[in-house]
């Protein structure tokens, strides 16, 4: 499989990248919310169906 960033071949140290730039790059993708998975509302879910969180003692 290749380098999901530049789709050269990985290398075995930076795998499944080719090396550690593309690495790096891939991480800043996610930190800057770049990757994220759509999600839709179920129907009937909403804020009084969750359930308030625990009270500290």
């Amino acid at each position: 499989m290749p380098c999901p960033i530049c789709t050269k071949d990985p290398d075995p140290k930076y795998r499944p990248f080719c090396s550690k730039r593309c690495a790096d790059i891939d991480l800043g993708k996610w930190l800057s919310g770049s990757y994220a998975v759509p999600a839709e509302d179920e129907e009937g879910w909403d804020e009084d169906t969750v359930p308030p969180p625990p009270q500290e003692q």
